[in-house]
Order: structure tokens, then sequence, then C-alpha cells
């Protein structure tokens, strides 16, 4: 695979003179948004989509198989949040969510194996997204910043650069996130779909608290024992660590 190094190297270029951290930071977010948002609405799209092939046509009878943002957009899981933690981190983190994408189980044959499917779906496709992004990275970016003039690398290949990397660790953190086994998280569906019926059921209960338990994990920083080593796993096997 074709080495990053020109790419990393335009990646830390230092900021030129007469530019500010908040600027910097302005920068660093707009490029960031379109990759936490691409990674979100194919996120949902996937789970709707798999729903949709395994007999549930709620997600595409409420318009939600659509690749348009706009229907997937939820004000402060898309906007108002990764906007904060982006300027609340300056710069180092942004994460947020879509709209979730209806599904209703009573419409699979089998309704536990339907929905942990369909969880799976939206972190699984969220890994194609990041190596699709690694390979464009390897294969196109780096070997044309080598090719082309200072000028050129600054204002083209430098912001491909931060987009695409953007898009790889974005949509790890987000297959990484949801993947906490935890209802209703995607993990807790998948895990929901996999336990004999008994514990199934009794682990469903939980659902109603989960996101107050994910809050409490992430505050702790509990959470981190869990995504993090997926995410330096991942960001190790692609390259990018």
């Amino acid at each position: 695979m074709t080495s990053l190094a020109p790419a990393r190297k335009l990646f830390l270029t230092k900021i030129p003179l007469g530019r500010t951290l908040e600027t910097e930071t302005l920068q660093r977010l707009l490029i960031s948004a379109p990759a936490i948002l691409v990674a979100i609405t194919f996120h949902e799209v996937a789970h709707g989509y798999v729903a949709f092939r395994l007999g549930d046509p709620t997600a595409k009878l409420l318009g939600r198989l659509t690749l348009n943002p706009l229907a997937h957009i939820d004000l402060f899981g898309t906007i108002i949040m990764p906007i904060m933690l982006f300027v609340l981190t300056e710069g180092r983190f942004m994460f947020g969510y879509a709209k979730p994408v209806p599904i209703n189980p009573m419409n699979f044959k089998n309704p536990r194996k339907g929905m942990a499917l369909s969880a799976a779906a939206g972190p699984i496709t969220n890994m194609i997204l990041a190596l699709a992004s690694v390979i464009i990275l390897n294969l196109v970016i780096a070997p044309l910043a080598g090719l082309l003039p200072d000028m050129a690398k600054e204002t083209v290949m430098k912001p491909l650069l931060m987009i695409f990397s953007a898009s790889v660790l974005m949509n790890i953190v987000l297959a990484s996130f949801n993947m906490i086994p935890i209802p209703p998280l995607d993990g807790g569906r998948v895990l929901t779909g996999l336990l004999p019926s008994k514990q199934a059921l009794f682990f469903d209960k939980i659902e109603p608290f989960g996101f107050i338990i994910v809050l409490v994990l992430i505050y702790t920083g509990i959470a981190n024992l869990f995504i993090m080593p997926i995410i330096t796993f991942f960001l190790k096997l692609f390259g990018m660590y």
C-alpha cells in the first residue's frame, strides 16, 4: 500500500502566520462536518435498508431510505452537540448522531434476529466507509501529494487529506461507540439477539435507562476502556495511528 508520509506531512503543517487558533479550529470544523454527516447518514440508512430486506418497510414508507442528510438530521445530535464538542476540545474531538431510523421488529420472521442484523448494519457500514477513506488516502491523495507543487498541496491536497482523515476517525469512533453492549445502542441490540430468550428479555428491560447508563460510563471514563482499544486497533490496522 502506498505510503501516507506525504499526506501526513501536509497534515502536520504549522498554522501560517496571521492565523489564530480560533480560525484554525473553525476551518477544521468546516472540514470535519461533512465526514460526520456522511458517517451518520450512511449509518442510519444501513439500519433501514437491512430491515427492509428482512421484511420491514417502515423506514422506506417514512422516506428514511435516502442518502439525503436532511432526512436524518437531528437538531441536537447532528448540529448542536458536534459543534459544542469540537469547540470545547479546540478541534480535537467531534461526535454526533442522526435521528434513529424507525424499525418494527414485528415485521420480521424472526424479530430478535432481524433486530440484531439491522443493528449490526450501522457499525459495519461505518467500518466500510473508514476503509474506503483509507484506500482513497493511500491510492489517490498520498501519491498526488508528492507530485503537485507546494501551492496545490496547501490549497487542494491538505483539505482533502483532512476530510478523508476525519472520515476514517469519525467512522471508526461512531462504529466503536455504537457497539457498546447496552441497549438502545447497536451493540445492545446485537447482544439481545445473541442471548437466550430469557436473558434477552431481562436485558431488554434496561433499555429505558440505557442512555443514562451510557452517559455515566462516558463521564466516569469507563466507556473508554471499551471504546479506545477498538479505535486504536482499527487506526493501527488502517495505518493511521
